[in-house]
């Protein structure tokens, strides 16, 4: 029987580098995603198949909802790289854990609270893995201030941070640079809490009642991880946006 860990677990390493079960997992759909991505790209045609149908549609719907918040179709295409990526790489990771046996695929070790034997999973959701919340985080705020210098200029853009014109608004430009680190552990911990704890409540249930029960259960946490990918990257496009206002304004 498996046991509910907060950490990810070490499955084996490279040199001095642990490679985690939710790292392998991360890259199962990332190379997965990209995949789809060349395929739908090479074979791009004027009359669409189904799939390149289903991709237009996906995207379109995508854009027109950037549009309500950016305002213009030529902004949105230029922010819709960044945006759709994470939205599409958190949904994924968010449902990977959700795929029916992927706990009961693993190997038994020496648990270190209890010292009994206990099952680690080869595979685990990334989006149940802090360290991978985190790094998403911070990618996604240093994206939004690389795109804040190149669209106003590096000096108007740490011009929002370091303001010496007077001794309030050095104090509030001092403010927005640590809610920059709040923003990263903001997005981090609402993505791994939600997450994990859909996780933690798939295990309990499926002990207490397996087959018929969990089945609500797992098509909430279907519903949970769409809203948590829509949630993330509807912020990332909100930082971005406050980022480059100044540039759009002109």
């Amino acid at each position: 029987m498996g046991e509910i860990s907060i950490q990810a677990e070490k499955i084996f390493s490279i040199g001095s580098f642990p490679v985690t079960n939710s790292l392998i997992m991360a890259v199962i759909v990332l190379v997965s995603l990209g995949l789809v991505s060349a395929i739908v790209g090479r074979n791009y045609t004027t009359i669409p198949g189904k799939l390149q149908s289903v991709a237009e549609v996906v995207l379109e719907g995508i854009m027109d909802f950037m549009d309500s918040i950016l305002g213009r179709r030529k902004t949105t295409e230029q922010y819709l790289p960044i945006v759709g990526t994470i939205f599409f790489f958190v949904l994924f990771s968010n449902w990977s854990g959700l795929v029916p046996g992927l706990s009961a695929v693993g190997i038994y070790e020496i648990s270190h609270n209890t010292h009994e034997e206990v099952l680690v999973p080869i595979l685990r959701a990334p989006s149940s893995d802090l360290n991978f919340t985190l790094a998403l985080g911070i990618i996604a705020i240093l994206s939004v201030n690389v795109l804040g210098v190149a669209a106003i200029g590096l000096k108007n853009h740490m011009g929002k941070f370091f303001n010496f014109s007077s001794p309030v608004m050095f104090f509030v430009g001092i403010l927005e640079f640590v809610s920059e680190f709040v923003k990263m552990i903001s997005l981090a911990f609402r993505l791994f809490g939600n997450v994990f704890a859909g996780e933690v409540l798939l295990m309990v249930i499926g002990m207490l009642a397996p087959y018929i029960l969990p089945m609500p259960f797992v098509l909430m946490e279907v519903f949970v991880g769409f809203i948590q990918a829509l949630i993330f990257s509807v912020l990332t496009l909100v930082f971005i946006n406050m980022a480059v206002e100044h540039h759009e304004a002109h």
